[in-house]
Order: structure tokens, then sequence, then C-alpha cells
């Protein structure tokens, strides 16, 4: 059954006759997705120390943003995610995805550095994947100057971020680096072509419809033909050996739900160390929801601890 809390809070949506992002303008979404954060996500947490600095990538400079956990020394060298924000690679920022990187970075005990690639349609596929290649390659060789541990890289996103951290997993092992030791891969679409089964079961009534999913792809794909490039669809991927363990979330009235669950199986099946965590009664995009949803702090809760573990 639909979590109560969710079914909450899409009756207050309706209920407001809010407008869904595919009506807007991507600058008119991106306003309206950051604007409304306030109204379902926790307060910020205190953490030791945030920083803002910009990492050089193919065509500028990409902003990051970085956080050290409370009761880290400065010096100390740390574990590390690199985490990239949902939006289908057309709305979200480094503000939207604030609280939810507090929130990992105290309770994992990592630092983390959230990624501020460049979006769609003003930047199309594959821009966003060479950003975010860039700053962990950077994040990864300036480790010293970070005081993060090299060793300990972890990779991370929700959505269209555990796309593109898929991908990155992927890239790495293909270039020779850097080294991914773990992958937090939360609601992520794996496979632009949207053949699986949720699209249809989930794709009216629960935020993350049919007619936005299909406004984010063509925002964010140059070609029709993109969809099968493996850097936008990771499940097209020829070989899936080697790769870092994964833990990957779902919401079992998302959408992307299946196709979560089909890449830790395409995962498990090329010898990769998986865990497959469905939370049923959840609605894309939960996990930063912690505000209205009480069930998104458990998730936190365990994405934190599954980095604690690494």
């Amino acid at each position: 059954m639909l979590d109560p809390h969710a079914k909450q809070l899409l009756d207050f949506v309706a209920s407001r006759n809010l407008p869904s992002f595919h009506t807007l303008s991507p600058v008119e979404a991106r306003a309206f997705y950051k604007d409304r954060r306030s109204a379902t996500q926790p307060e910020p947490q205190a953490v030791a120390a945030v920083e803002e600095f910009a990492v050089p990538g193919p065509a500028g400079n990409v902003p990051i943003r970085s956080y050290r956990p409370q009761g880290a020394s400065p010096d100390a060298a740390l574990p590390a995610l690199v985490y990239y924000h949902g939006g289908g690679h057309t709305i979200g920022d480094l503000d939207t995805h604030d609280t939810l990187c507090r929130e990992l970075c105290n309770r994992s005990g990592f630092a983390v550095f959230s990624v501020d690639y460049r979006l769609g349609p003003e930047h199309k596929f594959p821009v966003a994947v060479q950003d975010c290649f860039a700053a962990l390659q950077w994040i990864a060789s300036h480790a010293g100057k970070l005081s993060i541990n090299s060793g300990k890289l972890a990779v991370g996103g929700d959505s269209a971020g555990g796309n593109l951290a898929a991908v990155m997993s992927l890239m790495a092992r293909d270039q020779g680096g850097p080294g991914i030791v773990f992958q937090l891969l939360i609601y992520p679409a794996t496979d632009l072509r949207f053949l699986s089964r949720s699209h249809k079961t989930n794709g009216r009534g629960y935020l993350l419809t049919t007619e936005v999913i299909e406004y984010f792809t063509v925002n964010y794909l140059s070609k029709e033909a993109d969809r099968l490039d493996w850097h936008a669809s990771p499940a097209l991927a020829l070989d899936h050996r080697g790769l870092p363990p994964t833990l990957v979330i779902t919401a079992g009235y998302d959408p992307l739900c299946d196709e979560g669950k089909e890449y830790a199986d395409l995962l498990r099946a090329a010898g990769n160390q998986v865990e497959y965590i469905d939370y049923p009664g959840q609605i894309h995009g939960f996990i930063t929801m912690g505000k209205v949803i009480a069930q998104a702090n458990e998730a936190v809760a365990l994405c934190a601890n599954r980095l604690k573990a690494i």
C-alpha cells in the first residue's frame, strides 16, 4: 500500500493544483523545484565545514560544494562520497540537495562532494557526463589537498544522479580509475528507453509522470539514438563485470522502480556485490522529503550506514 505520508503529500499537491514540471520552461521548473524544497525537506544539519570551489571541466569550470562531518579534524584523511543530484538532468543544483548531502556526511563520517554539473536543454548529453567525470578525476587526484582518502572513494546519486553515478563507475573501470569502492544508486534511471513495466503501472498519479520523464529526457539527450548509448543508459553497457559494491534503492510507486531492480539483477549476474532494497510504499524523490515522509529518514540512515561500513 502507498505509504500514508506519501499519500498525504500527493493529496496536498492535488489540492493545490500545483503545476507539473513538463508544463513549465526549464528555467521555471528549476525555480519551482528549488523554491518548494523547504516544504518537504528537513532543516539542514550543521556540519564541521562547507566549502565551495570549482574544478576544471572540458568546457569550463564545474562548481563543487564540499562537506566535512561534525567532529572531523580539518586534516583527517576522510573517506569521500562524490554525489550527483537528481532532477532529470534538467533541474536541481547544489542547494536542492544540500540537506541530503549534510545528512549523509554527518551520519556516515564521509566527506561529501556535491557536483553542480551542467543541465539540459542548454547543455545536451554528453555534457553532464563529461562534467561529472572531470569532477571525479579532479577530486581523486587532489586527495591530499582535500584531506580525503583516495582509497575510499564512493560515488552516489538519486534519480538522474543515480544514472550519472552508475555511468561514472563504468567509466572509471574502463579508463583505469579513479578507483571506486562503492556506488550508491537511489532510484536510478538506468535505461532511457523506459521499457520496464513500472513505467506503465506508475506513470500517472505519483508526481513523476510519463510526461515529466519524457520532458526531462528530451531536454537531456542530443538525439533519439542517444537512448542506446550506455553513457546515457548504463544498463546497455556491454559488460558489467568488475564494478564496485553497490546499494540500489527503489520506491514501489516510482516509474523507475523496475529498471532499478533490473540493474541490480544485472550487476549481480555479472558477479558484483549488490544489495537491493525496495521501499514498496514510496514514491520517486522521497529520500529528500524527510520533513513530511518519515521513511525518508530511515532510508538516509541506511545509506549512511552502508557507507560507514566500507
